[in-house]
């Protein structure tokens, strides 16, 4: 018979999505201080663009195929599982990954996030500094672009970014350590669930589809300058 007062642990987030969540925090932090010191920080600017850009197309691929808990099918929940979620009504697997409101908060991360180096990329300040692919849209859509990137974007970026590190301090409260989890990997749970894999093999694919990734990123940065 199973005991329920016996913790398992059991490894939920694998090394490549945690290497990624802290590169991608960094990468953040980063733009953000950058952006708002300006000039020649702005070179800066660009190559954390690109390398947050590489970690967004690293995530799209690695959310398909990479460990258990890692992937996006684990944690598209339905809006009633939601809503369920939010009146309290919350089910076993939700404490493994991704509770529902967990996976709103991480899709909107990486949906803004998105976002703002999609429009970074076309993005004009008129001054010094232009995005590789503001050359191939018309002058309205830089002119929008670079409106929201600097006026609405980096604002909703930052809001996200705090309501996560409310929602850390509030499980944190409640004696639940999600930091801890995504440092080493692994989650004490009431009850059996299946690992993510994190192997040696994964670890390499992780790493090959990164090169691939950062590769795309490098050749988008290069079209401005094959322009000229």
């Amino acid at each position: 018979m199973y005991n329920n007062k016996t913790l398992i642990k059991v490894r939920v987030w694998d090394l490549p999505t945690r290497i990624f969540h802290w590169a991608l925090a960094l990468g953040v932090v980063g733009l953000w201080i950058s952006g708002t010191v300006g000039g020649a920080a702005m070179a800066w600017h660009f190559r954390l663009g690109y390398a947050v850009m590489a970690l967004l197309l690293f995530r799209l691929v690695w959310g398909l195929v990479g460990g258990r808990w890692s992937r996006f099918g684990a944690f598209i929940y339905a809006p009633q599982s939601v809503i369920d979620y939010l009146k309290g009504q919350s089910r076993p697997e939700h404490g493994i990954g991704h509770s529902p409101v967990g996976a709103v908060s991480v899709f909107a991360m990486l949906g803004f996030l998105a976002l703002q180096v999609a429009s970074g990329l076309v993005s004009d300040d008129e001054i010094a500094f232009a995005g590789p692919l503001s050359r191939f849209v018309s002058n309205a859509v830089v002119s929008q672009a670079t409106h929201y990137h600097t006026e609405i974007g980096q604002w909703a970026v930052l809001g996200l970014v705090l309501l996560h590190i409310a929602a850390i301090a509030f499980y944190l409260f409640r004696k639940h350590n999600l930091v801890g989890a995504m440092l080493h990997g692994d989650k004490e749970l009431a009850r059996p669930a299946p690992a993510s894999r994190d192997d040696a093999v994964s670890r390499m694919t992780a790493l090959l589809v990164l090169v691939l990734c950062a590769g795309a990123a490098y050749w988008i940065s290069t079209l401005e300058a094959a322009a000229f």
